[in-house]
C-alpha cells in the first residue's frame, strides 16, 4: 500500500456552478455551497438580458443565440467574483454541454459543475409546487428535450435532487477540498 498522497478528483477550480433543468433546485444548492465555502454565490437568472426573461415569460423556449451573451455575461461575473473572494459558486442550467464549454471559455479558468439530477416526474412535481418569477411549467419539457447530460470527460459531480440539500452541499465541498483553504470566518 503506498503512502503516497492520492491525486485529487478535478483539477483545481475556483469556481463552481450548480447545473440543472428548472426547479432541480440550482439556487438552493448553490446557495448552500456557497455559504459552506463563505463565497459569493450568482445566480445566472439574474444574467439574463430583458429579451431572454420576456420569451420565458411568454412560454417560448430559448435559443442558442438567445444564451451565448446570457452565459458570457455569467462567466465575466464568476470569473470577477472568483478574483475578489479567491472562489465563486453560480447557478446556471447549463443544459447542453457547448455551454458548459463555452462557460469555461468565457471564464478563462476551469469550473466544476454540480450536475442536479432527477426524474422528469420529480422535477415535474417540484415545479408545480412553486411560482417563478418567469419560467412557467409548459417549458420544462423544452429544458429535458435540450439538456445534454454531462459526459464522464467533464469536470462535473452528478448529485440525485432528492438529496437533503445540505448532505449535496456537503458532498461537494469534500469532493472540491482544495476550496477549503478560501473559507472565510464570517
Amino acid at each position: 500500500m503506498s503512502t503516497a498522497p492520492s491525486p485529487p478528483r478535478f483539477e483545481p477550480a475556483r469556481i463552481i456552478v450548480a447545473m440543472g433543468v428548472s426547479s432541480s433546485g440550482k439556487s438552493t444548492v448553490g446557495a448552500a455551497i456557497a455559504r459552506r465555502l463563505h463565497a459569493p454565490f450568482l445566480d445566472g437568472d439574474r444574467y439574463h438580458p430583458p429579451a431572454n426573461v420576456e420569451k420565458m415569460r411568454a412560454g417560448i423556449p430559448l435559443t442558442d443565440e438567445d444564451r451565448w451573451p446570457w452565459l458570457e455575461a455569467l462567466a465575466g461575473a464568476l470569473t470577477q467574483a472568483a478574483d475578489r473572494k479567491g472562489v465563486a459558486v453560480g447557478a446556471c442550467s447549463a443544459l447542453r454541454r457547448a455551454y458548459r464549454d463555452y462557460l469555461v471559455k468565457k471564464a478563462g479558468e476551469p469550473i466544476l459543475f454540480v450536475y442536479l439530477h432527477g426524474s422528469r416526474e420529480v422535477i415535474g412535481e417540484r415545479m408545480a409546487r412553486r411560482q417563478h418569477e418567469y419560467m412557467p411549467g409548459t417549458l420544462l419539457d423544452s429544458q429535458f428535450a435540450t439538456l445534454e447530460p454531462p459526459a464522464p470527460d467533464e469536470k462535473v459531480l452528478q448529485v440525485e435532487v432528492t438529496e437533503p440539500v445540505e448532505a449535496i452541499a456537503t458532498h461537494v465541498v469534500k469532493a472540491a477540498s482544495h476550496l477549503r483553504s478560501f473559507k472565510r470566518k464570517q
